[in-house]
């Protein structure tokens, strides 16, 4: 298959290599030269040389083409967002001239980046996909050189329109990942786990990351009893606002088991602590203003606390979580967020209303 990826970071050079072992053309696109511009320009260098190291077994393939050329879209079947979710709006107005009838674009993860896509008049033809998670936990450790810490054994993802669903199902298992798939891409965007885990666990490692330096690991020391029953709380209000769309109450922790451990005996609870305790978890965050909090507050917990109100569901934890992280950073989150303005009221509903 001909697939691209649009974002040359830790998750997008993983899944472009992991592609290209699989024997996929898959074209990694640089967005922007805001970070891993050293290993780009190693890509360029050799060819799109890149090593995979997972279970300390290192494996070496060639990606087919790395550039900063959008237009090259236009040849891939599937085309997979790799960036952060604060910058797809400005991605998918610069991508609308390269997209094709029939392809699949594959917002990994998308936070209801479908209702911004419609926002811009997308192509009715395109078919779009959003994932939960990222399906690789990994860091590029040097030029060329991704180290896997984790790998989702399922990865669920929402599809519209579901006009196009079964179409999208046959294309999209050809790549190779373990996939799920749900009834909404609504569904998929408030499981995004980074919106709970993210959000509670780098706000509360605050004195933590500032003491340390950064020098510790979030999943290893922040999810103390107390700590849990605020990300208890804020699940909650998810679900909440979930069941008012429609949807099913399904906790963070039954998400996440079914995500990376779906077959495991132990309680949803148990599989997370496991997780989080795995040697191979990633350090940090080294700063506050990561993207913990810069992204997944504005564009996760700003999101569910204006769907929130547009139900009128009741959000205090949600509410409270922006303020101090707000506070924190000196500056309002919600005028960098996601609100039922920014995504389109009537593009939500054109989302709701096609699962029915």
């Amino acid at each position: 298959m001909n697939i691209a990826v649009l974002g040359a970071g830790n998750g997008g050079c993983a899944v472009a290599a992991d592609m290209s072992l699989r024997g996929h053309d898959v074209t990694l696109i640089k967005t922007s030269n805001y970070l891993h511009n050293e290993n780009f320009q190693y890509l360029l260098k050799n060819n799109g040389k890149i090593s995979l190291i997972e279970n300390e077994i290192c494996k070496t393939t060639f990606i087919k083409n790395v550039t900063t050329d959008l237009s090259l879209l236009s040849n891939s079947e599937v085309i997979i967002v790799y960036i952060q979710t604060k910058y797809h709006e400005a991605l998918i107005k610069k991508i609308i001239p390269y997209l094709r009838s029939n392809q699949i674009l594959l917002f990994n993860p998308g936070y209801i980046s479908t209702a911004i896509a419609l926002k811009h008049d997308i192509p009715k033809d395109v078919i779009i996909a959003e994932a939960e998670s990222s399906f690789i936990d990994c860091r590029i450790s040097a030029p060329g050189i991704v180290k896997v810490s984790f790998r989702n054994k399922n990865n669920p993802l929402g599809i519209f329109p579901h006009s196009k669903k079964e179409k999208a199902i046959k294309i999209l298992n050809k790549i190779g990942f373990p996939f799920s798939y749900l009834s909404s891409v609504i569904e998929a965007g408030l499981h995004n786990p980074n919106l709970i885990v993210h959000t509670v666990g780098a706000i509360m490692s605050i004195p933590r990351i500032e003491k340390t330096h950064g020098d510790y690991v979030m999943y290893h020391e922040v999810f103390t009893p107390s700590v849990w029953n605020i990300l208890e709380k804020l699940d909650e209000e998810k679900m909440n606002v979930l069941e008012k769309l429609g949807f099913e109450r399904l906790p963070y922790v039954e998400a996440c088991k079914a995500r990376n451990s779906p077959q495991d005996t132990r309680s949803a609870k148990e599989v997370f602590m496991w997780y989080a305790s795995l040697p191979t978890a990633v350090p940090g965050p080294t700063v506050v203003d990561s993207r913990y909090i810069s992204e997944d507050v504005p564009q996760g917990l700003v999101m569910l606390e204006s769907l929130g109100l547009y139900l009128n569901v009741s959000t205090p934890i949600t509410t409270s979580l922006i303020e101090i992280a707000s506070a924190v950073l000196k500056r309002d989150l919600r005028n960098e967020g996601r609100t039922i303005k920014t995504l389109g009221e009537d593009n939500i509903k054109i989302i709701l209303n096609d699962n029915q």
